[in-house]
């Protein structure tokens, strides 16, 4: 009879889920077992992660999602990372999936990607990262998709009290125009960030 690495496989899919996490009943599904079986798996996990020193990660547990999480003795190694002056710039992806939060916000990662037609995970999590979005909610329906949108922090770099104040996009839709009017919001952006 075959042995399974349970813990290692949990620990994959947990890591390929990213923020969103997993329920319980979704680890079960894939991995064909009781939940009360995902449950211990999960607990004896998490107790590996606590008790081995050495390990920098942890898992978590959101509104009955479980995520991997680093761990909190860490946060000030990851503030200087974040802070760090060679991460202060945005890619060309990170800034293009700016805007449309700002625009179309709330909205999910899957709008995101439709309006883009690429992935954005990373892009997203480079953002909340810099506190420049966050998650506002939960999309009604199967799912429960994260909402997404934009902070504090990202109204005072663009010098806004609101978010009413971002210039109205253009009602005729002129593919060159939009992206002069793209080119010039990056610039002042990534200006403002490198600043």
């Amino acid at each position: 009879m075959e042995i399974v690495n349970w813990k290692g496989i949990v620990e994959s899919l947990l890591f390929a889920a990213g923020d969103e996490g997993l329920s319980i009943k979704q680890i079960s599904q894939v991995l064909e077992i009781e939940e009360a079986y995902t449950q211990e798996i999960l607990l004896q996990l998490t107790e590996d992660y606590a008790n081995d020193l050495n390990r920098g990660i942890t898992i978590v547990q959101f509104a009955g999602s479980y995520q991997l999480a680093t761990k909190k003795e860490n946060s000030a190694y990851l503030k200087k990372l974040v802070d760090s002056p060679t991460t202060t710039t945005l890619s060309q992806a990170a800034l293009e999936t700016l805007a449309i939060i700002a625009y179309k916000q709330p909205i999910t990662r899957a709008e995101i990607e439709e309006i883009r037609g690429v992935k954005t995970e990373r892009p997203i999590h480079t953002l909340a990262a810099k506190v420049l979005i966050k998650e506002v909610g939960r999309a009604e329906g199967t799912g429960r998709a994260i909402l997404y949108g934009t902070t504090k922090e990202f109204l005072d770099y663009f010098g806004l009290r609101s978010i009413k104040e971002l210039p109205p996009l253009p009602e005729k839709v002129d593919e060159d125009y939009i992206q002069e009017e793209a080119d010039l919001f990056f610039e002042k952006f990534q200006e403002t960030i490198d600043s």
